[in-house]
């Protein structure tokens, strides 16, 4: 028993040498720790952003100015692949902006930007415009001629659903004027299209069925409302589509609008008949189309029957045919446009 507790007592103080030993030892001189703090990480801003288009392509290789009035040089780095750039170690609590240059586009410059402490700033909208450039060019008659050729070219390829032709159509807003061969041109383009023909011929089938005007039935009763629809249609396309506009330099074809409120573009429709452009870019009254109507009317009473004739019908048929172009213009601006198919004019 006495020596299990001396074996007891010299364990206990071995362990406690020990535990002596573990300890460190300072120095009167070392510095002491307590009540002290880590000192804190200074803190960085940064800003990135990425550069794209106005097709949110990215545009790799512009070059990226940030300026502010702490930078002595402005710090300049260039767009990655990605067009990605990055700026750090940045002051907090100072004016910055950012101007973004690349070839073939206007520069872009950032409003002020002011970091606050930490702050991780993503510049978002640096999104490049395409340079407006300016030329200088010198037109003459002879090249006025060529382009309006050119146009006609492509209108004379114009035809809704592929099939019905829609000649007299500018889908360009800035078609130059037509010369009086052109003019002359399209209209008989339009008369002896094989389409504007059967359209004829369906046309007359309808006014044999329903006895209009008043000619015989039978075979040679349709042969006489072929002709007379014919003869209407092509007296107004030759009269206002191509002699009164050579004559009062007027542009026989419908500008197309096409943007706009749906009520700017009605009444741009509406107006069509009533209103052109001249051949100086100029609106006027269209006394192109209404002579057309007009003189298709009263050359009617050369080849209608006598019932089918007068004044009275000269007026009406006027009436009815400006009703029916105020309906097409209608039909041209919001509806034909979607499947009509159309050329493009190299100017």
């Amino acid at each position: 028993m006495k020596w299990g507790v001396l074996a007891l007592v010299f364990c206990l103080g071995v362990l406690r040498i020990s535990k002596a030993q573990e300890r460190p030892t300072l120095s009167p001189d070392a510095p002491s720790n307590v009540g002290r703090t880590a000192a804190p990480k200074p803190q960085v801003q940064i800003m990135v952003g990425t550069v794209v288009d106005f097709n949110d392509n990215t545009v790799p290789g512009a070059t990226v100015v940030l300026e502010g009035p702490v930078l002595k040089d402005s710090r300049t780095v260039v767009t990655n692949d990605n067009g990605f750039f990055e700026f750090k170690d940045l002051e907090p609590g100072t004016s910055y902006h950012v101007v973004i240059r690349a070839e073939g586009f206007a520069d872009w410059t950032s409003p002020v930007i002011i970091l606050e402490p930490g702050q991780y700033l993503i510049l978002t909208d640096c999104r490049l415009r395409v340079a407006t450039v300016q030329t200088t060019v010198t037109v003459t008659p002879s090249s006025l001629e060529e382009i309006a050729t050119e146009q006609v070219k492509m209108e004379e390829k114009q035809r809704v659903f592929g099939i019905v032709p829609n000649f007299y159509v500018a889908y360009d807003p800035n078609a130059v004027p037509l010369t009086a061969k052109l003019k002359f041109r399209l209209a008989g383009k339009v008369a002896i299209d094989p389409v504007t023909i059967a359209g004829v011929a369906a046309f007359a089938a309808i006014k044999q069925a329903g006895d209009t005007p008043n000619y015989q039935q039978g075979v040679k009763g349709y042969g006489e409302r072929f002709g007379a629809i014919a003869a209407d249609g092509f007296s107004d396309i030759l009269i206002g589509g191509a002699i009164l506009p050579s004559l009062l330099h007027q542009d026989p074809r419908y500008f197309y609008q096409g943007t706009g409120t749906n009520k700017s573009r009605l009444l741009h429709a509406l107006s069509a008949p009533f209103i052109c452009k001249g051949d100086n870019g100029r609106l006027q009254p269209n006394y192109s189309s209404l002579g057309g109507d007009l003189g298709a009317s009263a050359l009617a009473n050369a080849y209608y029957p006598a019932s089918n004739r007068g004044v009275g019908l000269v007026f009406g048929n006027f009436l009815i045919g400006t009703g029916e172009r105020m309906f097409a213009t209608v039909l041209q601006e919001f509806v034909l446009s979607r499947f009509t198919s159309k050329g493009k004019t190299q100017h």
